[in-house]
């Protein structure tokens, strides 16, 4: 597609999200009084059946189909030293995804999750049966130094996630969670963060995948200059992902519109994730209702990162791993929260007096 035509395309998605059911949200609620217990007495369980019912326009929304949408994509930025770990390592983590080999194949085997993984951005070729293709660059370049990706690339991987969410949901996956891997992606996120969130390069940047004192402060510099280099425009997130983002990042951002678009919750996993969400509400306002944080990452500004999107965590375990494991982990307390409003009694059922 020529980029017009990708332009456009985002713009139609965009435009088609549905609106997030208000009256159905509601109902739940009124519904989760009725049941016998103190109102609000399962806290953050009762938000998250009304959140889901919103979404999908019904009190009890079956979401028994799901998938961890994995992206990878490398990153020229590891150039500069910033990652505990060599990009040689991303290609082989796809490969251990593949293989169901990866932390978050196990938590998506307990969750009864399909783990759908796209090559988006790795600097080499990988062949599987399994593996999605939607390459649009081999690595990024080194945003320290000029633009990571072309705004076409850019948009080609936007598009590319909203692609795969709707021919997901078309076969029958009805909830959704995003996963990625690709190193240096926390200083791409960091970038992002800093741009769009407005977090200063100290609290955005974080250590990663576990670098010492010496290559953080490195790391910070790198984002600050990466900025200065490049000026990526905050009131285009194109534009951002493109000079500071990277391509796995853009296609979860895509794949988070996508799934608003066909009416499905996504669950945002840690920092990258969390850095796509925020490209994607700030591009399709209309998406945000349709996301649901699942954990405090251990990288300490994914906080402050939520708290900019406007969502709220559920878990706290100090996992920073990314690959989507916080959002698998946290299918068991959707399904928790599905369950409780369908299988507990009322209190005119139970026979039970209200307070």
């Amino acid at each position: 597609m020529a980029i017009e035509e990708l332009e456009q395309k985002l713009k139609d998605v965009i435009m088609s999200i549905p609106a997030y059911d208000t009256d159905a949200a509601e109902r739940a609620r009124r519904h989760s009084d009725q049941l016998t217990k103190p109102p609000g007495s399962l806290g953050k369980l009762e938000e998250m059946a009304a959140r889901l019912a919103g979404i999908s326009g019904k009190l009890w929304p079956d979401l028994s189909r799901r998938a961890v949408i994995v992206m990878a994509g490398d990153h020229g930025v590891c150039e500069e030293g910033v990652s505990a770990f060599p990009s040689a390592v991303t290609p082989q983590m796809v490969m251990n995804f593949l293989h169901g080999g990866a932390a978050v194949n196990v938590l998506a085997r307990q969750a009864g999750a399909e783990v759908v993984c796209v090559d988006m951005g790795v600097a080499a070729d990988l062949s599987h049966p399994d593996l999605i293709s939607r390459k649009v660059v081999y690595g990024t370049a080194n945003m320290a130094r000029g633009a990571a990706m072309s705004r076409e690339q850019t948009l080609q991987a936007i598009v590319a996630g909203i692609n795969i969410a709707e021919e997901k949901a078309k076969q029958g996956i009805a909830l959704f969670a995003t996963g990625e891997m690709g190193i240096g992606n926390t200083t791409a996120s960091a970038a992002i963060a800093s741009v769009l969130g407005g977090l200063s390069a100290e609290l955005a940047v974080g250590r990663g995948t576990g670098i010492g004192d010496e290559a953080l402060m490195r790391k910070i510099e790198v984002v600050r200059k990466a900025i200065a280099v490049n000026e990526p425009n905050p009131g285009d997130p194109v534009d951002v992902l493109a000079k500071v983002g990277g391509a796995e990042i853009a296609g979860l951002a895509g794949v988070m519109i996508g799934a608003a678009a066909n009416r499905c919750p996504v669950v945002i996993d840690g920092y990258i994730s969390s850095a796509a969400a925020l490209a994607a509400a700030r591009l399709a306002p209309g998406a945000l209702p349709y996301m649901l944080a699942s954990h405090l990452s251990h990288e300490h500004a994914h906080g402050a990162l939520l708290e900019v999107i406007g969502l709220s965590p559920i878990i706290h375990l100090e996992m920073r791993l990314g690959e989507g494991t916080g959002a698998v982990l946290s299918f068991h307390l959707i399904d928790a929260a599905i369950q409780l409003m369908t299988e507990m009694a009322t209190f005119d059922s139970a026979g039970v007096s209200k307070g």
